[in-house]
């Protein structure tokens, strides 16, 4: 996992940080001097991205924009559809594997099928094409597009992890950090996500100072909702109501391949106290043996009544196993999310984000 929480470790890395810091800081400073060229289309692109490293939210994020726009825009996302096997400029359909176009963009797609997703490690090369598909597009989605500085968006929305305070993380690999602090100045919108539901006002001034922004900058804090568990795997019977589970002491195994799975185990311990976990790295390809190792752990929970519980995005890595046991099959769950603003900051931003988007549409595009 990139970054590390081992003091010794890390200081053992810095020289290698400060290598990669030089780099990026050369590769920056050849698009902001015009050596290199990013380029500008004329429809609205919105960038969603981060500086670190996983687990800011951005899959959330870009859903709640698409749900936003969708019903008055006609609208794509593009991302490059990362651990994807293929290669080049592909659009997503709802029967794409996650070998295909990733476990993001498929899960978009499902999600939204009256939207076009389209993946594309050429972010350039992708619009062009995705408006050649869809010639009367009239708005991007850039899906984790931050650091690909060849696209200059409209508006570039940075994520920054409540719990992971830029000031206090360092550059790759000593630390969780793409790219310096400074690099958040590109922003027209920083969103602090996964702040907690009750996040005081005092917290969010003493946030706000932290990260020093620019007077042009907005600035807006989110939170996660979690949804009640759905299956993975079509045509297996719904979750039990909460009634049903009432005095029943269940078990839950937990099995993810995402950067920051505490969240997700702390909102399971409202379901049950009994929590096993099984953990993989972020966008885990998953394989027969992992599928053998949760069966022997699953086997191993002696209760009556358990569960399995995964993320979304992992859901979309597991719908491919058709002969897993039918046992497993049918208890195995995924917890939805959704993105919600803290106080009046959602409207605010509904309405910064479909202002740009109605001034700069256009009725007919041909990029």
């Amino acid at each position: 996992m990139p970054g590390t929480r081992n003091p010794l470790l890390k200081i053992l890395l810095l020289p290698f940080s400060l290598i990669y810091g030089l780099v990026v800081l050369v590769r920056n400073f050849c698009f902001d001097t015009g050596i290199f060229t990013s380029q500008q289309f004329p429809l609205p692109v919105i960038g969603v991205g981060n500086i670190t490293v996983g687990g800011t939210g951005k899959t959330p994020h870009v859903e709640y924009i698409v749900n936003l726009l969708k019903d008055h825009t006609a609208l794509a996302v593009l991302s490059r559809g990362y651990r994807r096997k293929t290669s080049g400029f592909i659009v997503a359909s709802t029967v794409s594997g996650v070998e295909d176009v990733g476990d993001e963009p498929l899960q978009i797609k499902k999600k939204f099928p009256g939207v076009e997703v389209a993946v594309d490690a050429s972010r350039a090369r992708g619009i062009r094409n995705i408006c050649r598909v869809s010639n009367k597009l009239q708005a991007v989605v850039l899906d984790d597009a931050f650091q690909h500085r060849w696209v200059k968006p409209g508006i570039s929305i940075l994520l920054t992890d409540y719990n992971r305070p830029l000031k206090d993380d360092l550059l790759l690999p000593a630390g969780r950090l793409r790219e310096r602090v400074s690099a958040k100045k590109r922003a027209e919108i920083v969103i602090v996500t996964k702040c907690p539901p009750d996040i005081k006002p005092i917290e969010r001034r003493i946030i706000k100072k932290d990260l020093n922004l620019f007077p042009w900058q907005s600035l807006y804090f989110s939170t996660f909702v979690y949804g009640r568990p759905l299956p993975v795997f079509a045509g297996s019977p719904p979750f039990p109501e909460r009634e049903e589970l009432k005095g029943v002491k269940c078990k839950i195994l937990m099995v993810t391949g995402i950067v920051a799975p505490r969240p997700l185990k702390k909102h399971l311990r409202s379901i049950s106290p009994g929590i096993e976990q099984v953990t993989f790295p972020d966008h885990h390809s998953f394989r027969g043996r992992d599928i053998k190792r949760i069966a022997r752990v699953w086997q191993e929970i002696r209760n009556d009544r358990k569960f399995i519980m995964t993320t979304e995005k992992d859901a979309m890595r597991f719908q491919k196993f058709t002969n897993m046991d039918p046992g497993i099959r049918e208890n195995m769950y995924y917890i939805p999310i959704t993105v919600s603003f803290i106080d009046n900051d959602g409207e605010v931003f509904n309405n910064q984000i479909i202002t740009y988007v109605r001034k700069n549409k256009r009725d007919h595009i041909l990029c």
